[in-house]
């Protein structure tokens, strides 16, 4: 897996793969006497603004958490709204994706959404699956445990058809039957809304990412708030086991 781009001014350090998980749309809404789809739907407005300067600053993948495997707990109404602002985000936001050479793709277990949603994820993937500029990961029915499993399932099959000999399982092939497999490691994952935990989101591939937390709600987590998560992990050392001294001595 490719690791993060690096220049002469470690300043500049620009995450390869960000991953943001989008916390505080409830309680943005409930502050200001709103319903909680309120939050929700001024979340979408975080979400263009997020993609956009990723974009811009030369991220190559960016994967947001937008419903886990745990969300199915939550009001049956919030549920259905989320469904429904799901379908209307795919309908009007993939052509815009397209247009900017931006993959988009879901991850997750997606055979719990309606036959129509399903139908909509397939067709904004493949419009979109030849883009190059950035890959938008959209995390929905997806858990940490559940990619390992399904991961590790994966494998397994592969093993007792023969296909795939148990001793050439190392990490490397392990990950490539991962969800995101083909993307470039995690460098930074993003939590907004205050807490100081990662939910079950990534828990594979978060294993060596620097993580960024902020009390900012998500919807006023805008283009200035990324860029600072941005420069934040831009100005911290990453180590991967070396000491700082031999980190120093290989640039």
């Amino acid at each position: 897996m490719a690791e993060a781009i690096t220049t002469d001014n470690s300043t500049e350090q620009t995450p390869q793969h960000v991953a943001i998980i989008m916390d505080g749309n409830g309680r943005w809404a409930q502050q200001r006497g709103k319903t909680r789809v309120v939050g929700h739907k001024n979340g979408v407005e975080s979400v263009r603004a997020v993609v956009s300067t990723a974009r811009k600053e030369g991220v190559k993948a960016l994967t947001l958490f937008a419903f886990s495997s745990e969300n199915w707990r939550r009001p049956e109404q919030e549920v259905s709204v989320l469904m429904d602002l799901f379908m209307l985000v795919l309908t009007r936001e993939v052509r815009k994706l397209h247009k900017n050479g931006i993959r988009f793709q879901v991850i997750g277990d997606v055979s719990r959404f309606s036959e129509k949603l399903r139908k909509k994820i397939n067709e904004a993937q493949t419009l979109t699956q030849d883009n190059t500029d950035m890959v938008l990961s959209v995390a929905a029915n997806y858990g940490g445990r559940w990619d390992i499993t399904n991961a590790a399932t994966q494998v397994a099959a592969k093993v007792k058809s023969g296909e795939l000999d148990l001793n050439q399982i190392d990490e490397s092939v392990f990950d490539s039957y991962t969800s995101l497999g083909d993307l470039p490691d995690l460098d930074l994952l993003i939590r907004t809304g205050g807490d100081y935990r990662i939910s079950n989101f990534l828990l594979w591939q978060a294993a060596y990412a620097e993580f960024y937390f902020t009390d900012i709600l998500w919807p006023d987590f805008r283009e200035d708030a990324f860029k600072t998560a941005i420069n934040s992990f831009g100005n911290r050392e990453r180590r991967f086991g070396q000491t700082g001294e031999q980190v120093q001595e290989s640039r």
